[in-house]
């Protein structure tokens, strides 16, 4: 039987690749996001390009009962789930402490901290039942260097860093994987909802250097979990050549 891997914000982006790049490499897929029409099609993508079977979630990870009800019903056949991707996540606005939105500041926290939080509570239990699994935590250099009118998109990424550390120490016992990878710039639609659909200053954030794309952790992400059962890779900061933190970036106007 195929392994089943749960990927939460798989209509776009990083969660996109994540569910092309398992599903080409045999897994089953239980995809979650709010877009349903954007799951629907990526379904039906994946089924007639691969031999893998798809499920689709299409609940907010922000809504606590809407995370627990759906997980909690999860059809038999789909309860032994081998890896855990907490993809979901966002940065919204970038301004300095005192003019930051409120509601931004809600939105980040409720999904990029709270949601992961929600889904692993109610998939782990599945995990232990089985005595493995494998949660891999999408984190950001964010999380590792706090930046100028980041505030609390890195506060919140800096506290994915902290919960991998702490289910990786307490999950132990039931023999459950933790990885958290962190990556740098990656030119997907992450800068367009950060500036709330302004293409302009979107697309700056990519001038004079070559980013990230989706499919590169993609790649990673389906390395540390193809690894032998007793090797776990705990931590990865990923970033393009131009970049060696969340701060430092060179960009250049001779771009090849």
């Amino acid at each position: 039987m195929n392994k089943i891997v749960f990927i939460t914000g798989a209509s776009s982006g990083f969660g996109k690749a994540f569910a092309e790049k398992f599903a080409a490499n045999g897994y089953n897929l239980i995809l979650n996001a709010r877009r349903e029409d954007k799951l629907i099609e990526l379904k039906s993508t994946l089924e007639n390009q691969h031999d893998s079977k798809v499920l689709l979630l299409p609940f907010d990870v922000q809504k606590k009962e809407e995370v627990t009800n759906a997980i909690k019903n999860l059809p038999r056949d789909w309860q032994n789930i081998s890896v855990l991707i907490n993809n979901a996540g966002l940065a919204l606005g970038r301004d300095y402490f005192e003019e930051a939105s409120l509601d931004d500041w809600e939105t980040m926290i409720d999904t990029n901290l709270k949601g992961l939080l929600y889904v692993s509570k109610a998939i782990i239990p599945y995990m232990i039942t089985h005595k493995s699994g494998h949660i891999i935590n999408i984190g950001s250099t964010a999380g590792k260097e706090v930046y100028e009118k980041g505030n609390v998109y890195c506060a919140t990424k800096h506290a994915v860093d902290a919960i991998s550390k702490a289910m990786r120490i307490e999950l132990l016992r039931h023999f459950i994987k933790v990885t958290a990878i962190h990556p740098g710039a990656a030119e997907t639609e992450f800068s367009m909802v950060r500036f709330k659909g302004n293409k302009e200053t979107a697309d700056k954030v990519y001038e004079g250097y070559q980013p990230l794309v989706a499919e590169d952790i993609a790649e990673i992400a389906f390395f540390t979990a193809s690894l032998p059962a007793h090797v776990c890779i705990n931590d990865l900061v990923v970033t393009c050549t131009a970049q060696a933190n969340s701060i430092y970036l060179h960009k250049s106007d001779n771009l090849q």
